[in-house]
């Protein structure tokens, strides 16, 4: 299983992103304490963890405590040992999937309409990114569109909250 890592921090400079390795990480409190060692002072950080080009888990600490967690989709778990490491013990959003997955708007003829996948079934906390300015709605909206990769959801987060110039130097 492929996957990619970024940890970005959020301290009185500013924000700062490293790949982390998970690799051997034995559980969920391990890959915190990775996250942890990016920036032990940090205000906030976050790991986005995409797999296969199909799942996004994101988690997030404040002040290196309280250990929050949403995966796009509970498949994750079932399908991957980094799946089932991250979101193994989670259980599903406060929202829906349907509850977020509006009609769209009418659109011109020559425009496709957005199209959802309401198929997914999102676990965790779809909240943790909301005093940052993605809030669940958004972060479920992207996670269930069709067509968005996980690297599509990270960098579009990554965007609003401030440090997609960061994560984008780690694809690089």
């Amino acid at each position: 299983m492929s996957y990619f890592a970024a940890a970005v921090a959020r301290g009185s400079s500013g924000w700062t992103a490293a790949e982390l390795d998970l690799a051997g990480a034995a559980d969920i409190d391990e890959v915190a304490d990775r996250l942890r060692d990016l920036d032990s002072e940090a205000d906030v950080s976050l790991l986005f963890v995409e797999s296969d080009d199909a799942y996004l888990a994101i988690l997030r600490l404040d002040q290196g405590e309280d250990l929050r967690v949403f995966g796009s989709d509970s498949v994750f778990a079932e399908e991957s040992r980094l799946g089932a490491l991250l979101l193994g013990d989670i259980k599903a959003p406060a929202l829906e999937i349907d509850d977020v997955t509006e009609p769209p708007a009418p659109v011109a003829d020559d425009d496709e309409p957005p199209v959802t996948e309401p198929d997914i079934e999102p676990v965790g906390d779809p909240d943790l990114l909301a005093d940052l300015g993605i809030s669940a709605h958004q972060l479920l909206s992207l996670c269930a569109h069709e067509g968005l990769m996980p690297a599509d959801v990270t960098a579009e987060v990554c965007q609003v909250i401030g440090c997609g110039d960061q994560v984008e130097e780690l694809r690089e």
